[in-house]
């Protein structure tokens, strides 16, 4: 990009600054030459200062002209003496500038150099072109530098785990960075430009602008579930300018965490150690803030079931054994209508053929030998005003796919052995980790039902397709089994969560917790590295032949060997560029599409010449 180019986009952008103007470059106090004096005392000050230039001034020490070397030089070679007064090739028709002006504005002026003038007409300076090109350079500096501002701005609002959302003096969005917009579903193009009570949910942005007044971890409800929220206001020369709304966390889940933390801290609990994996399946208080995860599949799926659990309808999960499905459904529980109801799983693949009528309906006393007395209520039953969750969906017998069918139309149910009906009132949520539209092409499992529960579809994404999560989970899934086990925090190096990012997890995170269960109890040191890892997940050389692993000290190699390679093709492109361009940098510079500054420093790096 040119000067020209760069200066009209941004001459409006930003204001013309101080030290742009001409005072801050040009020579100040320089030495003039009187009316009266001679061309060969004018040629002795120029050599012995120096300079290019002489202004020439009255008795009042007014400017009245200017004497060039080239002037001089033209005069002498046409054989003319030395004493002959200045008056005689003196400039008479010239450019002044004022020492406010901007050197913006002066540089396209067609002089090499230019006399600064006070208002009293009195030389003050010399401005040169170089000195101009200096601070137009500099100038450019700057605008790279607050171009390069913005950039990392941007990259840090957009790689926030936090949702960001800034306001201007209206309550209008300025920006809206994609982790707000996940969670709430409506795209940044969307959200920018709207006013802020039409994106966000029982916000007071608008209001943090009008008061001035910030807000810190307020309790703000976003789409049927509480947040933990900053409001804070943006103030620029004594004026509120805008506002900054952040969610701290993802749920006031986390706030209770914290406080329970902060509990047992002072209070002395009996602790039963148990693998962490127990603690998990009987944790029935699981919210969706708990589901760790910042990448895109996983914030879109949280997201839908947000929304999905503010309805009645059923709910069907899909997904990989392993990736969460429970975790998901009683997240949804909670976030219901039905969250002060229980929730009761029933694992469809694990109960007898013959026992299963039973088990979701109840049985009377008496229906069949060995009965309870009194009856057994059933799953059904049980979960009235509450949830019910159908695991394994796909492992249920044809017979009682029919069954259950008629119960769901029906909104009633009859225990075995029973004549009386009782109502149905809880919400279904199944999950499985079957196609059941192929299992339904082929006949395994009711068309009819599947549509039935498959009302809202939710379909958790495999460990692998969501990478930029490992991280997140190892750091949170090492300490909390350490915790359980009594262990030292222990820590992972780099190879080592590469090794993590890049295994397939067939197990999903059910296999990635208990690879960090054995990992802690089986390791005695407090860095887990790459050799501690099972074969299965050592990154192996991509050689045809060698299937070493790579250490620390192979990977700091390639990665110096892959630097060396790229300066050498940059080098030869530079080389290659001078070459056409004939050694015009300015030329080579905007065809390599950087700037001539940084073009200068590749050369002086690559030494060349």
């Amino acid at each position: 990009m040119s000067i020209e180019e760069l200066v009209n986009r941004n001459v409006n952008e930003f204001q013309i600054e101080e030290f742009l103007e001409v005072k801050n470059w040009m020579t100040p106090n320089p030495s003039c030459i009187r009316l009266g004096q001679t061309l060969k005392e004018a040629s002795e000050m120029i050599v012995k200062l120096r300079v290019d230039i002489l202004p020439v001034v009255d008795e009042k020490e007014k400017l009245v002209g200017m004497l060039t070397v080239r002037k001089l030089l033209s005069h002498f070679t046409q054989g003319n003496h030395g004493e002959a007064l200045i008056s005689s090739i003196t400039h008479r028709n010239f450019a002044t500038v004022r020492p406010n002006e901007s050197i913006l504005h002066v540089y396209t002026l067609p002089y090499d150099q230019l006399v600064v003038v006070d208002n009293q007409e009195k030389a003050v300076g010399i401005l040169t072109l170089r000195d101009m090109m200096d601070g137009i350079s500099k100038f450019i500096h700057k605008l790279e530098q607050r171009e390069n501002t913005a950039d990392v701005l941007s990259v840090i609002l957009e790689s926030a785990y936090e949702g960001i959302a800034v306001v201007d003096e209206y309550g209008t969005l300025l920006e809206f960075n994609d982790a707000y917009s996940r969670f709430t579903g409506i795209e940044r193009k969307d959200a920018i430009g709207r006013h802020v009570t039409e994106v966000i949910d029982n916000t007071n942005l608008h209001v943090t602008v009008k008061t001035g007044i910030p807000e810190r971890g307020v309790v703000q409800n976003i789409q049927g579930q509480d947040m933990v929220v900053h409001r804070i206001p943006i103030w620029k020369e004594g004026k509120v300018a805008g506002a900054i709304g952040m969610l701290i966390f993802e749920g006031v889940t986390e706030v209770y965490k914290i406080y329970e933390t902060l509990q047992k801290t002072h209070m002395a609990q009996h602790i039963v150690d148990q693998p962490l994996t127990v603690k998990l399946e009987e944790d029935s208080r699981m919210t969706l803030d708990q589901i760790l995860g910042v990448s895109v599949e996983i914030t879109d799926v949280k997201r839908v079931a947000r929304r999905a659990a503010r309805t009645a309808a059923s709910v069907l999960i899909t997904g990989e054994s392993g990736t969460g499905k429970e975790m998901f459904a009683k997240s949804i529980h909670h976030l219901s209508p039905f969250a002060k109801g229980p929730f009761i799983s029933v694992n469809c693949g694990a109960i007898p053929e013959a026992l299963f009528e039973s088990e979701l309906f109840g049985y009377e006393e008496g229906a069949f030998t060995g009965a309870k007395k009194g009856g057994k209520p059933g799953k059904f039953e049980l979960a009235h005003n509450g949830t019910l969750f159908l695991d394994e969906i796909g492992e249920m017998p044809l017979i009682m796919q029919t069954k259950l069918l008629r119960v769901l139309q029906e909104k009633e149910a009859e225990r075995v052995g029973g004549v009386k009906k009782y109502q149905i009132e809880a919400r279904i949520i199944a999950a499985t980790n079957r196609n059941l539209k192929d299992m339904v092409k082929r006949g395994e499992f009711r068309e009819d039902l599947y549509y039935r529960l498959d009302i809202i579809q939710l379909h958790i994404p495999p460990l692998r397709e969501r990478k930029k999560d490992i991280p997140i989970l190892l750091s949170y899934y090492v300490k909390k089994v350490c915790e359980t086990y009594h262990t030292p925090i222990k820590t992972f190096t780099a190879e080592a969560v590469s090794c993590f990012i890049q295994y397939e997890w067939k197990g999903n995170i059910r296999e990635l917790v208990n690879t960090i269960e054995r990992l802690v109890t089986l390791m005695d040191g407090s860095t887990i590295e790459i050799y501690h890892l099972p074969e299965s997940m050592k990154i192996k050389d991509y050689g045809p032949t060698s299937e070493k692993v790579l250490t620390r000290a192979d990977k700091r190699f390639f990665i110096q060997e892959a630097k060396k390679i790229g300066d050498e093709k940059e080098k030869e492109l530079i080389l290659q560029v001078l070459g056409e361009t004939g050694g015009n940098k300015t030329k080579a510079a905007k065809l390599l599409g950087i700037h001539r500054t940084t073009l200068y420093q590749k050369l002086k790096k690559y030494q060349i010449q």
